[in-house]
């Protein structure tokens, strides 16, 4: 089996656990006893109701992702609770990474309802992320972008002592230009956050490799000292 095949097949596993509504109640009681975070159905509805009623947040063109993540965390967390299906509390990279997992599956799902109708999407996350992900972001785009032509233009004028004379606009000008596809926005939009997420998550693994080396050193030298005490006082 070559690299390709390899990276294949690990996509297509991905996918289709993300699909699968279906849980493995003895593994999943497992990694609870391991004071692991278990994803189950009704964990993930709750990550997805609540990262999509924050949609208009995370999309604010400055913001911190991390505290946004760490919101999420404590709302699935309290939504659980109050429920008491929760054993052990969600982390926010938790929520970051199964939610980058779940974008990667609805972007298959909404490639696939693209092309043969969302009558061919049985995936259960589908529609209501789509409904808040698959609305057209071209009218906000829009919307920028002729608040900033006319702010670029007021100040062009502002600048001239004279009235300038606007061509007037011939009929194949006037015409409006062809509106992007609404999924090609989509999909840039996803593949710009996934870019975030896995810088994230990089640097995340990058810093808990440095504090395990700081804590391998300091155990080492612990030892050193205890070691060296003890050979001193056999001397003695």
């Amino acid at each position: 089996m070559n690299m390709e095949q390899v990276i294949e097949t690990i996509v297509t596993d991905t996918i289709e656990v993300e699909e699968s509504a279906a849980t493995d109640a003895s593994l999943d009681s497992e990694k609870s006893k391991g004071g692991e975070f278990v994803w189950t159905l009704q964990a993930t509805w709750q990550l997805v109701h609540t990262r999509l009623e924050m949609d208009q947040e995370f999309d604010q063109p400055v913001c911190k992702k991390k505290k946004l993540w760490e919101t999420v965390a404590e709302r699935v967390t309290a939504k659980l609770q109050a429920t008491g299906s929760l054993d052990v509390p969600v982390k926010a990279y938790e929520c970051d990474l199964k939610w980058r997992n779940m974008l990667a599956t609805y972007r298959k799902n909404a490639e696939r309802a693209k092309r043969l109708g969302v009558q061919s999407v049985h995936w259960e996350f589908f529609k209501p992320m789509h409904e808040v992900l698959g609305k057209s972001r071209e009218d906000m785009e829009a919307q920028r972008g002729a608040k900033l032509s006319g702010a670029k233009l007021g100040k062009a004028i502002a600048s001239k002592r004279f009235t300038p004379i606007l061509p007037t606009p011939s009929a194949a000008a006037a015409a409006p230009p062809a509106p992007r596809p609404p999924q090609d926005v989509l999909q840039l939009y996803l593949e710009l956050q996934e870019r975030k997420m896995n810088m994230w998550a990089q640097q995340k693994a990058l810093e808990e490799r440095k504090i395990e080396a700081i804590n391998n050193l300091a155990r080492a030298i612990s030892s050193l000292a205890q070691d060296h005490g003890g050979a001193a006082l056999a001397k003695e």
